[in-house]
């Protein structure tokens, strides 16, 4: 990097115009971008671009610029020619891969923070060193040829493949099965109709009718399946070969960036493999039932269709590792109690709104300062006390109070909370979860669940008593909704129509529930002072975090990768407190 006012020679050509500033005015080529027009201060020879002052100062400090050459004041040009033929040769002249972003800049930087791949202007507009650790990929590349990662990353991607592989055999399994269970129903439907057949010859045709649409269904479930598959294996096999090709070839550059995308491919994935089980296959199946004769005079149609949901072969649990990153006070001069936490949701990456049960509370806690940032006293009477919160927009919240049977709405302006409207429900609802403008609510005395629109008509109302006994909190997804049950030990997934998926019963006290990008939940245990991890489709377990003083609520951070949890226990202290913990490391085993 040339130290400020040396001049560089040799980079451009006698020909270049040096007109005074009242002749001529260049401006900052990355604030101009931006809609701002500066005075340029310099100019950087590397990037062919004039710079502000500012911009000239923060290049001279970033580590993606050390290798640029800097001029200023009379030896920067006014007008740029074309540079100089002279060629330099060095580790960076492997970095061919342009930015998706910037096409003309080519990647030559990673930032571990958001694991991400970037070119110089990603890192000066996005990615400043004040905030993320950068590095220029030669210098940390070295390694990775034949590596660990190279392996465990190169066998996740075999591993993926022959998993989706296997769900499209299991798709045509099922629908060879389907198929010739509308067959079987049919020949049932011919046999019977002997008795009933003038009836039966009207109810056949509307099953036969029902069978098309059934038998339509299943082949555009079957054929996107195959197709999501199909492109699926396609992709993995190309970044598998580009893996195997350049780790061949020892480009370690290359091998490094390819590495990276395939972990993101890898994530993409598990989104897509989660939104394939929600297909669901359907057959026909007969049976004559008592008294048929005399329900058949006013049968308007045939009992005959069953709904099977197809589970895609389990994808394993990462081996996640979380280290601990401290505690937050949320007790405040305001509270009148010990604190008890009861619910809690992220507004943003670095901010939580909880619930204070205790103190009849709602509180905005800033994790970045570790401290309570705002509180919403609702009242000091125990039938206003809040218990369950969900996140509805950026700036709205919901939080169930179970005495007073509503649900109260909560607006968010310049981070301070606001009372907003208050939802009457019919029942002592507790736990509260929001998707895509419906909420999803669950109910005590008696147990049951319903899904509201945000006017709060009843869209679906599932009777709960006969799978729950005490479901004091839930969360959802677009494709499930999992319920958390310290009774009957277990998280249940149903579906949008009330229908029971699985479940995971191999628990102690379950308490609050917080889902994860890939579609995981983490459940606290109370009884076995842990937090788990279940998979999406409740087939498997993993202990996350252990050794813990009862933890009652549980809060999960996709951007920041942070668990927070809080504490419900006979030493006092502890329930004051939130405690962090941060995602160290992830693999697939």
């Amino acid at each position: 990097m040339a130290v400020s006012g040396k001049k560089a020679s040799g980079q451009f050509t006698s020909s270049t115009t040096m007109a005074s500033d009242e002749d001529l005015k260049v401006y900052c080529k990355p604030c101009d971008k931006e809609g701002t027009k500066l005075p340029a201060h310099g100019y950087c020879t590397d990037c062919k671009e004039h710079l502000c002052k500012t911009c000239f100062k923060a290049h001279k400090k970033h580590k993606h610029s050390k290798h640029h050459t800097l001029l200023k004041g009379s030896n920067m040009p006014k007008v740029l020619h074309q540079p100089s033929t002279a060629t330099h040769t060095s580790k960076s002249d492997q970095l061919t891969t342009p930015c998706c972003k910037h096409q003309k800049e080519m990647i030559k930087f990673y930032c571990n923070d958001h694991e991400e791949l970037l070119c110089s202007v990603c890192v000066t507009l996005e990615h400043q060193a004040t905030s993320c650790k950068v590095d220029y990929i030669p210098d940390i590349s070295g390694d990775i040829i034949g590596s660990k990662e190279y392996q465990v990353i190169l066998n996740a991607v075999d591993i993926t493949s022959g998993q989706h592989q296997q769900i499209v055999e299991d798709f045509k399994k099922m629908t060879n099965k389907s198929n010739t269970s509308l067959k079987d129903a049919l020949a049932d439907i011919n046999k019977f109709r002997q008795e009933f057949k003038k009836r039966l010859d009207e109810l056949e045709k509307q099953t036969k009718n029902a069978a098309k649409v059934i038998e339509q269904e299943n082949s555009n479930h079957l054929k996107a399946a195959e197709a999501t598959c199909e492109d699926i294996t396609k992709s993995l096999k190309t970044s598998a070969d580009t893996i195997k090709q350049l780790n061949t070839s020892k480009q370690a550059d290359k091998l490094f960036m390819e590495l990276k995308l395939a972990e993101k491919t890898l994530r993409d994935v598990e989104r897509k493999t989660l939104q394939l089980s929600s297909f669901a296959i359907k057959e026909l199946k007969f049976k004559a039932k008592h008294a048929t004769a005399d329900l058949l005079k006013t049968e308007k149609s045939l009992d005959t269709q069953r709904t099977i949901n197809i589970k895609s072969q389990s994808v394993q649990l990462k081996c996640r590792q979380f280290l601990h990153q401290g505690k937050i006070s949320v007790k405040t001069s305001k509270d009148k109690t010990t604190c008890w936490i009861t619910g809690m949701t992220l507004l943003t990456p670095d901010l939580l709104v909880i619930t204070d049960h205790y103190n009849n509370a709602v509180k905005m806690v800033d994790a970045s300062s570790q401290s309570v940032s705002d509180q919403l006293q609702l009242s000091y009477e125990k039938d206003d006390a809040p218990w369950s919160i969900t996140t509805i927009t950026s700036t709205e919240l919901a939080v169930t109070f179970p005495y007073k049977q509503a649900i109260q709405f909560i607006s968010v302006s310049s981070n301070k909370l606001k009372r907003k409207h208050t939802m009457k429900v019919d029942g002592h609802c507790y736990g509260i979860s929001c998707n895509q403008g419906k909420l999803v609510v669950t109910y005590l005395g008696p147990a049951k669940l319903q899904i509201l629109d945000m006017n709060g008509t009843i869209l679906a109302t599932i009777d709960a008593e006969t799978i729950f006994q005490n479901p004091c909190y839930v969360t959802c997804n677009r494709c499930s909704i999992y319920v958390s049950d310290r009774l009957i030990q277990s998280l249940t997934r149903l579906n949008w129509q009330g229908d029971v998926l699985e479940s995971y019963s191999d628990m102690g006290e379950t308490r609050g529930i917080s889902m994860s990008g890939d579609g995981t939940v983490f459940v606290c245990d109370r009884k076995r002072n842990v937090i788990e991890e279940i998979s999406g489709d409740c087939s498997t377990g993993k202990i996350v975090l252990q050794g813990l003083n009862r933890p009652y609520t549980v809060c999960w951070s996709e951007e920041t990768k942070m668990v927070y949890y809080s504490c419900e226990v006979e030493d006092e202290k502890h329930n004051n407190l939130l405690y962090i913990y941060k995602l160290s490391e992830t693999l697939n085993m």
